[in-house]
């Protein structure tokens, strides 16, 4: 019988890493029955084409969801992945990951140093303290911790999705997602 989850040699690969509300940028319930990790890549177009699908299920999961974005920028193919994340990063640390999450996805082909400080603006960071940070690779460690989190769970390209810590194989499509969501969430009830 087929499973939704990938299976290397014989049991399903887990996330080497729990969501720690403490690490990891969450969206949702803390309570909520299933648990959704992305591990991604804002350069990567089909990161970008499962973005609107985790937007969906989100909003059709509501508090029954808690969604984790993780990065896991494949800097050989996508030169500006990794600045992306650090700008992510240090969105965050001024309260506003979520916005700056939206916006590299929305602009993906646009993730050049310039465009990030537009970004920076748009979504109404301080900017000075966002192009220090920047200029100064402060978020970098925590990029690669995350990446090395994604390595150590058997990631090997993006989009990467583990629900209830499950490496999940499966489509990245909505109506497939929210399928293998609502599965677990039963489940757990």
């Amino acid at each position: 019988m087929s499973t939704p989850y990938r299976d290397y040699g014989g049991a399903p690969t887990q996330l080497a890493r729990p969501i720690d509300p403490g690490w990891d940028h969450l969206q949702g319930s803390p309570d909520a029955p299933v648990t959704l990790v992305e591990y991604g890549d804002y350069q990567c177009p089909f990161c970008g084409a499962a973005h609107p699908n985790v937007q969906a299920v989100q909003a059709a999961m509501g508090d029954d969801l808690l969604f984790a974005f993780r990065h896991f920028p494949l800097v050989e193919a996508h030169p500006f992945a990794e600045p992306a994340a650090e700008a992510a990063e240090a969105a965050g640390a001024q309260g506003l990951f979520w916005e700056m999450h939206d916006q590299l996805f929305t602009h993906q082909r646009a993730l050049e140093p310039e465009y990030l400080l537009l970004y920076a603006t748009t979504i109404g960071l301080d900017v000075d303290r966002f192009a220090t940070e920047l200029a100064t690779r402060t978020y970098a460690p925590r990029v690669i911790e995350h990446l090395q989190s994604g390595v150590a769970s058997g990631v090997q390209g993006t989009p990467t999705f583990f629900v209830n810590g499950l490496h999940y194989q499966g489509s990245y499509e909505a109506p497939a997602l929210l399928t293998v969501l609502r599965a677990a969430a039963a489940q757990r009830a």
